[in-house]
């Protein structure tokens, strides 16, 4: 059996007295094919319930991010049973894809944020590329995702001017500025040191519980699984498990 594996037990013994209500998932797959280019995952049968936290760990190349971009129709999926948020994504329509990410906010490893501007106005750009367009919404939105991330004061710096921690606690608050109910992170601690790792770990632990919004992360950081243990899934061999 692989430590990936064991993993996923022994989170699922201390996380099936947890179960929240039924008929209340964020993201459900049945009998779905996972494919990029080729087929990745097979028969995936997934339920992830509103308010949860879940870890979706595996080696590299196992699927996790080909998992996560079927997820927020980055790639489509063709064969099978999928909804997410409410909305079925087999053969999902490109007209329907942005009402989907309205409902998502992703956060990824490598920030995504636009160097040339201002932390008000990255979160600014997203608003208004979702459709957002009265100035006040605009702005109390903004001042809630930078407080609940610990950078209001810094809402006019730069991301060049700033640590890696803090643009990941930027790159959360760009993901949480439309109070969406589903937060997709694709390994957002990966380039960062242990200490730092941990805090982003407690921030979005913190928006999950605060918000009770659902958290898929990708992640190999098997330390902060075992420290802050919640759900874990697991790709491998072409399935997923858990």
């Amino acid at each position: 059996m692989s430590d990936e594996i064991k993993l996923v037990e022994e989170n699922s013994l201390e996380t099936d007295n947890n179960t929240k209500e039924e008929n209340n998932h964020i993201i459900k797959f049945e009998n779905a094919t996972i494919s990029q280019g080729k087929v990745v995952l097979s028969d995936v049968n997934l339920e992830i319930n509103k308010g949860e936290f879940v870890y979706l760990i595996g080696k590299t190349g196992t699927g996790k991010s080909s998992l996560l971009k079927t997820i927020y129709a980055d790639l489509p999926l063709t064969n099978g049973f999928g909804e997410v948020c409410d909305m079925p994504i087999l053969k999902i329509k490109k007209r329907k894809i942005p009402y989907l990410r309205r409902k998502i906010g992703i956060v990824f490893q490598d920030f995504q944020l636009l160097q040339d501007r201002n932390l008000y106005k990255n979160l600014e750009f997203v608003l208004k590329a979702i459709g957002v367009k009265d100035k006040s919404e605009i702005e109390s939105k903004i001042n809630l995702a930078l407080e609940n991330v610990g950078l209001l004061d810094k809402k006019f710096d730069k991301p060049y001017n700033m640590s890696e921690g803090e643009m990941q606690r930027v790159a959360i608050a760009r993901a949480i500025v439309n109070q969406p109910e589903l937060i997709i992170g694709d390994e957002p601690t990966g380039n960062l040191d242990p200490i730092t790792s941990e805090d982003i770990i407690k921030l979005l632990l913190k928006i999950n519980k605060e918000h009770n919004t659902t958290i898929l992360m990708a992640t190999h950081d098997y330390l902060v699984i075992e420290k802050y243990r919640s759900r874990v899934i697991c790709c491998e061999d072409g399935k997923l498990i858990g």
